[in-house]
């Protein structure tokens, strides 16, 4: 398959200029995209939403319709990956390194700095630092993951179109998804790819030098931080350069492993009793209020508005951007699925892992400060899970283990970025060549490091949270598409009709 030179070209010059104006003049750069993020956030937050939450709605009712029994692919087309390799691969690209990062920041800032109700420090506080938590990684989230994923499975496995975004246009749009229309949504989803993955880049190396600092006394530097991104490109063009079915699934599996050892470490060495009772009561909470949660956007309440711009509108926008690459990737891994089989996995299977994730650490963390042990909240994010092992037995040995889970969560997510990107950009290819994807491989760590060095990585996570105000639109279209062709085929199949009985 040609490689699709206009998609390419035209989003390799877009970001030259992006990531030049971000090297000259980052801080003019991130002023005035932050401003217009603060903007859209407070213009369209009622938007995203209303949007979101139909999304969710709509995955949930294809978990239960007769639809759910439509294959992703032909009748006789069987998964290409073992079920636990399926979900360690969907969950390394989806939100893997994120966890890491977030799974001790985003509770206790909840619990200590900037509380969604106002209960700072309170009893009510930590109730409500992991409900909301919950809230912003958990099923709605994951529901953006798998509209993308399912609409683009759905057209390319099971009626043969391309596996780009475009493509699932078709029933909306018609032939102008092969024209100029199509190759402008797909450029857009090039972008968006590139500009999170590099970000992600940028704040994993920020991370590990946090912890290296943290741990051993390494200086906090972009030359460190140079050094890191240089080992991490090595290590994922090596795994990029022995394919999907080697390097990435091999590296889905020790991401998997690695992540659950730590979790393990820290229920048990943890306080397992408060972590236990704390899940029990925030799920509850969670299922209760989950239908004020999802539309609450505070009109009469400024601070609280303040807050919902700055952490669920900013996450809706956020896993919006992201949801290009990652629905393309998942999309590539599940062929042979039954829809119910994809959207129970990946919409209630990853959302449990949060759950666990976040009451295990983030809970850990939030008990520390509110005993009096430790004011974790006082710590730089990157640093933060650190400073809750510090606190426990074998805090030495579990931050290694999770050092080494960024690491490989790290490679594993460039390594999906590179494989998505050559897609992208070849026409949908399964197999996109070795230099296509080597050469996303150094764009990718070269715009980490020159924006690290300037300081315009914000203003480049600014403009990525922009630009999924228009690709919000694109999902609508896409969920509309699909679900006209899955009623146009249910039709045509006879699902879900009533059999009359013969007399």
């Amino acid at each position: 398959m040609k490689q699709n030179y206009t998609v390419f070209f035209v989003s390799i010059s877009i970001l030259s200029i992006l990531v030049i104006t971000g090297v000259i003049i980052p801080d003019t750069l991130e002023r005035i995209t932050a401003n217009i993020q603060s903007f859209f956030s407070t213009a369209f937050g009622w938007y995203y939403l209303i949007l979101v939450t139909i999304i969710l709605i709509i995955c949930l009712y294809l978990l239960i319709s007769p639809v759910g029994r439509i294959k992703l692919g032909k009748p006789d087309d069987k998964p290409e990956f073992s079920r636990p390799t399926w979900i360690s691969m969907l969950f390394s690209a989806g939100m893997g390194i994120g966890l890491v990062f977030y799974g001790t920041s985003e509770p206790i800032s909840h619990y200590a700095i900037s509380s969604p109700t106002g209960e700072l420090g309170t009893d009510q506080g930590i109730k409500d630092a992991l409900r909301f938590t919950f809230f912003h990684w958990g099923i709605h989230a994951w529901s953006i993951y798998a509209i993308i994923a399912l609409s683009i499975a759905y057209f390319h496995f099971r009626h043969g179109k391309l596996g780009l975004i475009s493509a699932t246009l078709k029933p909306i749009l018609g032939e102008r998804v092969n024209g100029a229309t199509g190759k402008a949504i797909d450029i857009f989803a090039v972008l968006a790819t590139v500009i999170g993955v590099a970000t992600s880049l940028g704040f994993g190396a920020v991370q590990i030098n946090g912890g290296l600092s943290y741990l051993f006394g390494i200086p906090t530097n972009i030359l460190i931080q140079f050094l890191i991104i240089v080992i991490v490109t090595v290590l994922f063009m090596i795994s990029a350069w022995s394919g999907l079915s080697k390097g990435i699934k091999i590296l889905s599996n020790a991401n998997m492993g690695l992540a659950a050892l730590l979790f393990l470490l820290m229920f048990i060495l943890g306080p397992t009793l408060f972590i236990l009772n704390l899940l029990t009561d925030t799920i509850g909470a969670y299922a209760q209020t989950l239908p004020q949660m999802s539309f609450r956007i505070a009109p009469l309440n400024e601070e609280i508005r303040g807050w919902i711009n700055g952490w669920t509108i900013f996450y809706w926008a956020w896993w919006i951007a992201w949801s290009p690459f990652v629905g393309i990737f998942i999309a590539r891994v599940s062929k042979g699925r039954s829809i119910r089989e994809f959207v129970f996995n990946v919409l209630l299977v990853p959302t449990i892992v949060v759950f666990l994730w976040f009451t295990t650490f983030g809970g850990s963390a939030i008990l520390l400060e509110h005993n009096g042990v430790a004011e974790i909240s006082g710590l730089a994010t990157e640093e933060s899970l650190f400073g809750v092992f510090a606190n426990y037995p074998l805090g030495l040995f579990t931050s290694i283990i999770a050092i080494v889970l960024i690491g490989t969560f790290f490679i594993t997510s460039a390594d999906s970025g590179t494989y998505v990107l050559g897609m992208m950009t070849t026409n949908g290819s399964h197999s996109p060549g070795i230099k296509i994807k080597l050469t996303w491989g150094i764009m990718l760590s070269a715009i980490a490091i020159a924006l690290l060095y300037t300081g315009g990585l914000q203003a480049l996570q600014n403009t990525m949270i922009i630009a999924a105000l228009p690709f919000s639109l694109i999902i609508a279209l896409m969920t509309m598409s699909l679900i006209k062709s899955l009623y146009s085929e249910s039709k045509e199949l006879g699902i879900g009709r009533i059999k009359k009985r013969k007399s």
